[in-house]
Parts: structure tokens; sequence; C-alpha cells
């Protein structure tokens, strides 16, 4: 596996945990995260489930 193909992977992981436990960033107390508000990263959320959503033509 390539590196590009484990950063695609690894940000796809990303996304589905996101989705199952509804928080973003490395770790409950260091979220190493952008600045955002609860309501903002909800908002983000929900854009980014719609994108994706959008970009299934299967």
């Amino acid at each position: 596996m390539t590196p590009s193909e484990t950063h695609r992977h690894t940000g796809h992981s990303d996304i589905v945990r996101e989705l199952i436990d509804g928080t973003v960033g490395m770790r409950a107390d260091i979220d190493n995260m952008a600045p955002g508000d609860q309501v903002w990263w909800q908002s983000y959320r929900t854009r980014l489930g719609q994108v994706a959503r959008e970009g299934d033509h299967r």
C-alpha cells in the first residue's frame, strides 16, 4: 500500500468513527481540531454527510 493510499484510508476511518461516536479529533481531552463550537461542528458533519451521500452514484 502506498503512503497516499494509507492516508486516504485513514481519512475514511476518521469519517466512519465520527459518524459512530459523534466526536472529532485525536482524543476527547486533546482534540487537535480547529476552533469551533459544538453547533459549528454539527453543521460541518451534516454538510460532510450530505456531500458524501450526493457523491454516491452507484
